[in-house]
């Protein structure tokens, strides 16, 4: 087992490391706080964590965003980009919306490869596409994210919840995959070739679209006499009750633009109209100046609820 902080030795984990950073995010060695996301598709790291990341981009943590598919089966949803030309190069046009996006928000990318799976709509819905990434064998899916975790040591790991935060195939496969890179590897004797084991110290599930922080915002907008859009949101919450408790509210105001920047870069997914940014950013600032998580795994002792994702990581290790 690879030490889990530059430069320092491995003391007893159960995959035998153990270590610890500095308060001030650097290791007894120099090494650096690492963060990384894994999401489905490009847009969905501007959408969920975004203010998150470029704050610890900021404070110096180096941040991996991990795109599974290309998004070559997703919608148009700005109509100002619903031309034959986009539609025709869509897999490309994606790729450099991706490449703004993470330019914007300061962070690295890496390409996993699979294929979109699409959004299966109907009743009953079709099958789902021969060769797209919710169709592959776990441990084949699973197999490059183990590489990119062994590569870049990320100490904490973002992804979704096994519902995929929405019930969308590719959302819920990047959950599997990321649960399984998570807990494999660490284990030299798993996904051999892979590169050097290492063990990632917390996994966070993303609590974006909570009931709560929809709910504070519709009122905020209405007491501040603006239309909310946000009202069909919140009846459809009775149908989907919140399976995790949000257990990390990191604060990440400040980061709010630079999240909507990267956003707006997502041009055929995003409209500027729409009601991404319809509650005011000072407004939303003052109501609700978090991203909101659910740790879901750790190896290291913290204490609930947490406003930071390397809380018990900073100052030490005790797994």
């Amino acid at each position: 087992m690879s030490e889990l902080i530059d430069g320092t030795a491995p003391t007893g984990s159960p995959n035998g490391a153990q270590a610890g950073p500095r308060p001030d995010g650097s290791g007894p060695g120099g090494g650096r706080l690492r963060l990384m996301a894994v999401h489905a598709h490009p847009d969905d790291e501007s959408s969920k964590g975004a203010a998150t990341m470029a704050r610890y981009v900021a404070e110096g943590v180096d941040v991996l965003v991990v795109t599974c598919t290309g998004g070559e089966r997703g919608d148009i949803l700005n109509p100002a980009m619903e031309r034959p030309e986009v539609r025709a190069d869509i897999a490309r046009v994606r790729q450099e919306e991706m490449a703004r996006a993470r330019e914007i928000l300061g962070v690295d990318q890496r390409w996993l490869g699979f294929v979109d799976s699409g959004f299966p709509e109907g009743d009953p819905p079709p099958p789902l596409p021969e060769g797209c990434f919710a169709l592959e064998p776990l441990e084949k899916a699973a197999e490059p994210l183990v590489r990119a975790v062994r590569e870049f040591r990320p100490h904490v790991i973002l992804t979704y919840d096994e519902k995929g935060g929405y019930p969308h195939p590719d959302h819920v496969k990047t959950h599997e995959v990321s649960v399984e890179a998570f807990e494999a590897a660490g284990d030299p004797d798993r996904y051999p070739g892979t590169g050097e084991p290492w063990q990632p110290l917390k996994l966070y599930y993303h609590m974006t679209f909570t009931r709560e922080r929809i709910l504070t915002l519709h009122e905020a907008m209405l007491d501040a006499g603006l239309e909310s859009p946000y009202g069909d949101w919140i009846k459809g919450f009775d149908d989907r009750p919140q399976l995790w408790e949000v257990t990390t509210r990191v604060p990440c105001a400040d980061y709010f633009e630079i999240r909507d920047k990267a956003l707006l870069a997502h041009a055929t997914q995003i409209d500027p109209n729409g009601s991404w940014f319809a509650c005011p950013l000072d407004l939303q600032r003052e109501a609700w100046p978090t991203e909101d998580y659910h740790l879901a795994r750790s190896l290291v002792d913290t204490e609930l609820p947490e406003d930071d994702l390397f809380a018990g990581i900073r100052e030490k290790v005790s797994v």
